[in-house]
C-alpha cells in the first residue's frame, strides 16, 4: 500500500496563516510517520521547489546535501524539515518514502485563491479584470497538470525507497512571458497590471534538472506553456461561467 497525501501550500499562505502552517505541515507529517512506522505502508510526500531557497544554479537533487542553502520563507523552511523528518524516519525505522519536490505545476481544476501558484492566479484576475501585481526578472518552468500526474502515478510501478524526483518543466520563461500569453489570449486590459521589481523572499531564478525523473518515471513535457494556459483559460471560463 502506498499513502500520497498533501498538506499547507504557499509562501505567502505560511506567512499569514504560520500557526496553521506549522502545526498541519510538520506536526501533520509526524503522524503520519508515526503511522507508517506501525502499519509499515510506502509513502510519496510532496515537497515543493521552494527547498532550493537562494540557490542560483541548476537544481538538482542532491545539491542540499551539498551546500547549506537558506530557505527564504516560512513554508519553505517547513518542507525542508519535513524531508529532514523523513530522512529520520528511514534511518531509526527503515521506512519507505519517495519525495517529489514540484515546480509550478498548473492547469484545469485549479480554482481561484489569493495564495494559488502565479498561472491560476493570473488567468483568474484576467479574465476578470481584476488588478495584478507582476514582478519582473523572475524566471520559472511550467508544468502542466497532466504531465507532472502521469509522471507521479509512474512511482507505484517503480518505488524507489529513499528517492528524490524534481518534477517541473523544461524551459525557463519570465513571468512576463506568462503575463503576455494570458492577456493575449483573454484580451484582458493592459491597464490593470502594475509591474514591480523582484519580489521579497523568493527565489528569482528556478532552473530545475528533471533528468531523473526522465529516467526512472518516464517524465515527458507533452503540452506547452501557451496551450497548457489556454485550457485552464477555457476551464476557468467554464466553471465561473464567464461568457
Amino acid at each position: 500500500m502506498t499513502e500520497i497525501y498533501w498538506f499547507e501550500f504557499g509562501r505567502w499562505n505560511g506567512e499569514d496563516y504560520y500557526e496553521q502552517m506549522w502545526k498541519s505541515n510538520l506536526i501533520g507529517l509526524k503522524n503520519i510517520i508515526r503511522l507508517q512506522e506501525k502499519l509499515r505502508f510506502r509513502l510519496v510526500h510532496f515537497s515543493s521547489s521552494e527547498v532550493y531557497g537562494d540557490y542560483d544554479g541548476v537544481m538538482r537533487e542532491d545539491i542540499l546535501d551539498k551546500l547549506a542553502i537558506k530557505q527564504l520563507n516560512d513554508y519553505a523552511i517547513s518542507k525542508w524539515a519535513n524531508e529532514l523528518q523523513i530522512r529520520n524516519s528511514q534511518l531509526l525505522y527503515n521506512t519507505e518514502t519517495v519525495i517529489v519536490r514540484l515546480f509550478n505545476t498548473y492547469g484545469p481544476g485549479e480554482f481561484y485563491h489569493p495564495y494559488r501558484s502565479v498561472n491560476a492566479k493570473f488567468c483568474y484576475h484576467a479574465l476578470m479584470k481584476l488588478p495584478v501585481t507582476v514582478y519582473k526578472g523572475h524566471l520559472r518552468t511550467s508544468t502542466y497538470v497532466d504531465d507532472a500526474v502521469r509522471t507521479i502515478a509512474n512511482i507505484s510501478d517503480n518505488f524507489i525507497p529513499g528517492r528524490i524526483y524534481n518534477i517541473g518543466g523544461k524551459d525557463l520563461h519570465t513571468i512576463e512571458n506568462l503575463v503576455d500569453i494570458i492577456w493575449d489570449y483573454t484580451g484582458a486590459p493592459r491597464e490593470i497590471i502594475t509591474y514591480k521589481e523582484s519580489e521579497i523572499l523568493t527565489t528569482k531564478v528556478k532552473r530545475v534538472d528533471v533528468s531523473l525523473a526522465e529516467k526512472e518515471l518516464d517524465h515527458k513535457i507533452t503540452v506547452s506553456l501557451e496551450d497548457g494556459l489556454h485550457r485552464t483559460i477555457d476551464w476557468m471560463k467554464k466553471y465561473y461561467n464567464i461568457k
